[in-house]
């Protein structure tokens, strides 16, 4: 099956940004957005130019997206052009401070917000390490299919006398979860996924 991608963009935005909502951002950031608020994102980084504020790199995002180190090598605060908490979640423990534009308003967002986050991370590597019987979420979706590090990390988590099963599926439901004896889940797919469950651990988190 042939498939076509097709970029999707918001249109009539017109945002101005008043000087009070600009002096809540540091003189250097950066900028990152959602491909349907690319031309607003552009926007905005005239506009904060204009107020002396410099925004070193832009980039767009996905919710699972990873900011690669050499686009902010400087590990500088970021801007968030975009909607809803799905991207932001996903940059709130790539960055010392978080920025979300929401309409005209700049929203810092609150530590708090993070320290939770970092609490359900650390509660699913706990239920992790404790687990016996153990699933491996792989997604068949391109850019998302990580079959190989899936049966990498089977045979690894089985010579340490563990039960360990792979699913794969197009789209993965979280609510099909109870069906299975599972004590823990590897997410290998979106990262933004084990945002919704302190079932599911990421990949990434699992210490080698």
């Amino acid at each position: 099956m042939k498939i076509l991608y097709i970029e999707s963009k918001q249109k009539n935005l017109n945002i101005e940004l008043s000087k009070s909502e600009i002096k809540k951002l540091p003189k250097k950031l950066f900028l990152a957005y959602s491909l349907q608020y690319k031309d607003l994102a552009y926007n905005i980084a005239k506009q904060l130019k204009k107020n002396k504020i410099k925004v070193e790199k832009a980039q767009q995002v996905l919710g699972c997206s990873k900011i690669s180190n050499k686009n902010n090598q400087n590990n500088l605060p970021i801007l968030l052009v975009s909607t809803g908490k799905f991207h932001a979640q996903n940059l709130y423990l790539q960055t010392p401070i978080l920025y979300m534009l929401k309409n005209n308003k700049i929203i810092k967002i609150p530590k708090q917000d993070v320290e939770r986050l970092k609490a359900k991370r650390k509660t699913a590597l706990i239920k992790f390490l404790a687990a016996d019987r153990i699933g491996i979420l792989v997604s068949t979706k391109p850019g998302q299919e990580n079959l190989k590090q899936a049966e990498k990390l089977k045979k690894r988590l089985e010579n340490k006398g563990k039960s360990v099963y792979i699913f794969i599926s197009n789209n993965i439901d979280i609510a099909q979860f109870e069906n299975f004896n599972i004590q823990s889940w590897v997410n290998t797919a979106c990262p933004g996924l084990a945002n919704d469950s302190p079932n599911i651990i990421n990949l990434v988190d699992i210490p080698q």
